[in-house]
């Protein structure tokens, strides 16, 4: 698939998710969790490689969340891994995940380039203007309180990242962030790749209406889901532009929906509590993503799946859940598992003929 054909083509994308990161999206104590060594992960790539899988997905982790297992406290850094996985791979999409406040824009824009070259135009940029304020501490630096100020840093980065991709001569950049001389960038990178933005503030939302290619939401509330995309739409259509919506999702997929809800509360009963409670603290005090409002309820899914839709059931339940996010409006959602290589097979075998049929999935899946 181009690049091209991954901003254009309307059929429903899936992704993997955070499988660089130990436990993946579910804080578990369970001893079959996910360890996200590289061994791992390279079979897991080349598996959603040869399945047709769209795209896979870092996340950008610096220090853990803590409890009994340091939930996120293991994490394969995004531009190796996604360099790495491109070169092992052939026809998926790989993103890495940069924050905007970690990453000077001149040296990003050279490593995407690169990593295009790499992968015949198969990387992808998930962008982070931060939210994760324990993290940046770690690393002594100040992560600024407002989200204005956040989305106005980030904005500039984007458009000087884009700058350089688009810019064989040397320029200067006089703003109010970022200050250079005689910048340009070879090996050009036209057209850009596509770019990820998750957010939830208004000036988040700004943000990704006006620089990405894909928002990412949660579907929460698919009532509501149904308004909020319609209005990204409108918002993106009256910059002359065009915005796609995807989510998040964790799959417990079983051959009889017993299975898949025993299997659920296993895992609901074995959170590993004190990373559950200080994740639940950084994204109520930091993040946005989540509404306030709809916040509470989704204390479960934050321990199953860290917010993402739960897909639990037999594959025709599953792949009926994937429908549903579908006809809501989304264009597309990653998918996580508690173990990736152990379960993903099983997805692939058994729901994802069904989506075929129906028609969600590209003709190479």
């Amino acid at each position: 698939m181009s690049q091209h054909d991954f901003n254009l083509s309307d059929h429903f994308k899936l992704g993997i998710f955070a499988s660089n990161c130990s436990g993946g999206l579910t804080a578990s104590t369970l001893e079959d969790g996910w360890d996200a060594s590289w061994a791992k992960n390279l079979e897991l790539a080349q598996m959603a490689d040869e399945a047709g899988i769209d795209f896979l997905l870092s996340a950008a982790r610096f220090i853990g969340h803590g409890g009994e297992k340091d939930f996120h406290g293991t994490v394969l850094e995004t531009v190796t891994w996604t360099s790495a996985l491109l070169a092992k791979t052939n026809n998926i999409h790989v993103f890495a995940t940069l924050h905007t406040v970690l990453n000077h824009p001149v040296v990003v824009a050279k490593q995407i380039a690169t990593m295009a070259q790499i992968s015949g135009n198969r990387v992808g940029l998930n962008i982070v203007a931060g939210w994760n304020k324990p993290e940046y501490d770690a690393m002594g630096l100040k992560l600024p309180d407002d989200h204005a100020t956040r989305y106005e840093y980030a904005d500039e980065w984007c458009e000087l990242v884009k700058k350089i991709w688009h810019s064989s001569e040397p320029f200067n950049w006089d703003g109010k962030f970022f200050q250079t001389k005689g910048t340009y960038g070879k090996p050009n990178l036209i057209p850009a790749p596509p770019l990820f933005n998750a957010a939830g503030s208004k000036e988040g939302r700004e943000f990704a209406v006006k620089n990405s290619d894909f928002l990412f939401t949660p579907a929460s509330d698919l009532e509501r889901s149904v308004i909020e995309i319609k209005q990204l739409q409108k918002e993106a259509e009256a910059l002359d532009r065009n915005i796609k919506v995807l989510t998040f999702s964790h799959v417990i997929c079983r051959p009889t929906e017993e299975e898949a809800q025993a299997e659920w509360d296993r895992q609901l009963n074995n959170a590993d509590e004190a990373a559950v409670q200080h994740l639940i603290d950084t994204l109520f005090a930091f993040c946005k993503s989540f509404p306030p409002d709809l916040f509470e309820g989704l204390r479960q899914r934050i321990v199953v799946g860290h917010g993402g839709y739960p897909l639990v059931g037999t594959p025709e339940q599953v792949a009926d859940g994937l429908i549903s996010l579908q006809q809501t409006g989304f264009s597309g959602s990653t998918l996580s598992f508690l173990n990736y290589t152990q379960e993903f097979p099983y997805f692939r075998d058994q729901v994802m003929p069904i989506l075929k049929e129906k028609g969600l999935l590209r003709a190479a899946c």
